[in-house]
């Protein structure tokens, strides 16, 4: 039995990524893992192999409806669903074995199967019991279940997003509940491949808390590429059928009972913190109202020695902020400082067009009772976007009325997740709408549409 400086629990982004800064800072580290392969859900059953799915979507949609117009003809492509999922599988199996090599690379023990606490400085792993100064409990989040709903991923007919991943077939019809970041993206999987695809979900708006412009923009252009959204209303139930399923759901604007019929249901109402079997309860570690464990501001619980990161504890449910609080814990173990700012957090939905978001919204930027300034600019004065045949959309910028400080941006358009972090490193430095505009930016890119908004918060763009 070994002594470690840190032993990390769970090897999703979070946990790998501090024990590898951990490691990188000197420490003695160890990661438990149960899965056979590292990488957690993001890596095996989540974003990954969901965005390579997105992207071969995406090229089958570019193929059969953009290529002919840019003179690219042959025979009508066919999709293979075989090799589509092999293709997902070699993408995750890439990514996992590169963490496995960075394992070894940074001399960090991997301890195969699943962890219980027994006590601060003590973690169980199978039989054995490993001592450490200090534990992290990153485990991440699973599927949260939903009252009515019998999630079957084997059968195929009624899945969350893990089950979605690996379908036996295509279907011809599905049905999504919920309209959040998860259930559009796979629906769009779907949608392009053929699928006739029904968003139902709870609230009167699609992607809850984002800025109410992007939202109605958004469903307008999922609607454009035949996803059909039924909003305001309550699952009550669904039943796996003979190759087929069936939902009821009721309108709360009446409380009209109604049903869809379809060959699948995705169950895509959110996530849950992993936390079963760590044995938190025996050491009295607080948890939130909501399940989460409960941390103060350097991610310490109420035990001395025992930190949570990521999924399990509050906050947005991403991979990168995990990521962010695992090198930051790291740092503090190690006897540095560390650090996330929290207000400079993007996020990203992978739909063509991409959406995202960085900052405060509009609605909330109003709430602080602060004078505020928008620039938007569409994308449909872009070049390139036009060119790529990618021009719905718009780069919306707020900043302070008084100050021009950048307090928030939201873009959906062609490379979204990418321009994004142009904002993200001028808000971490400060900088005003105008050090945007005044900053050249190369031609013909998407990028420039930022720039034009944020000159829109001044004298005004220059393309539109």
């Amino acid at each position: 039995m070994s002594t470690y400086d840190l032993i990390v629990i769970g090897a999703g982004p979070g946990g790998y990524v501090c024990a590898i800064r951990a490691a990188q800072l000197g420490l003695k580290v160890a990661c438990v893992e149960g899965r056979e392969t590292l990488g957690g859900t993001c890596l095996n059953v989540g974003c990954i192999p969901s965005k390579a799915l997105l992207h071969a979507s995406h090229m089958l949609h570019e193929s059969h409806e953009n290529f002919d117009k840019m003179g690219l003809t042959g025979a009508r492509i066919k999709v293979d669903w075989t090799k589509m999922q092999g293709y997902k599988s070699e993408t995750v199996g890439t990514n996992t074995k590169g963490i496995e090599f960075l394992f070894k690379k940074n001399k960090i023990d991997w301890l195969k199967g699943w962890a219980s606490i027994e006590s601060a400085g003590r973690v169980k792993v199978g039989d054995t019991v490993h001592d450490a100064k200090n534990i992290v409990i990153a485990t991440g989040s699973s599927p949260a279940p939903l009252k009515g709903v019998e999630v079957d991923n084997d059968a195929g007919l009624i899945v969350d997003s893990t089950g979605a991943l690996s379908l036996p077939k295509i279907p011809k019809s599905m049905v999504v509940i919920g309209a959040g970041v998860i259930g559009l993206e796979l629906g769009s999987v779907y949608a392009r491949l053929g699928a006739e695809v029904t968003v139902v979900e709870y609230l009167d708006v699609i992607t809850p808390g984002m800025d109410g412009e992007v939202q109605k923009q958004f469903q307008k252009i999922l609607s454009k590429q035949g996803l059909k959204f039924i909003l305001g209303a309550a699952v009550k139930g669904a039943e796996a059928l003979k190759g087929k399923t069936r939902l009821t759901y009721a309108l709360k604007k009446d409380d009209n009972e109604h049903v869809l019929e379809a060959d699948c249901v995705l169950v895509a109402t959110g996530r849950r913190p992993h936390i079963e079997g760590l044995g938190l309860d025996n050491l009295g570690i607080e948890l939130t109202d909501r399940g989460f464990v409960k941390i103060d501001e350097h991610w310490t619980t109420n035990v001395k020695g025992i930190y949570a990161i990521g999924d399990c504890v509050p906050g947005p449910m991403l991979a990168h902020k995990a990521e962010d609080e695992g090198m930051a814990v790291a740092e503090i173990i190690a006897g540095k400082h560390g650090h996330v700012n929290y207000d400079v957090i993007p996020g990203v939905i992978y739909t063509t067009p991409e959406v995202a978001n960085v900052g405060l919204t509009e609605e909330a930027a109003k709430e602080t009772g602060r004078k505020i300034k928008i620039g938007k600019f569409p994308f449909m004065g872009n070049a390139r976007a036009k060119a790529m045949m990618q021009p719905e959309g718009f780069v919306k910028l707020i900043a302070d009325a008084e100050t021009d400080r950048i307090l928030g941006c939201h873009i959906i358009g062609p490379n979204a997740g990418e321009m994004i972090h142009e904002i993200c490193v001028a808000m971490e430095f400060g900088a005003s709408a105008e050090d945007i505009a005044l900053t050249c930016h190369a031609h013909p890119t998407t990028s420039e549409a930022v720039r034009e908004a944020a000159l829109a918060c001044g004298d005004g763009a220059i393309h539109v």
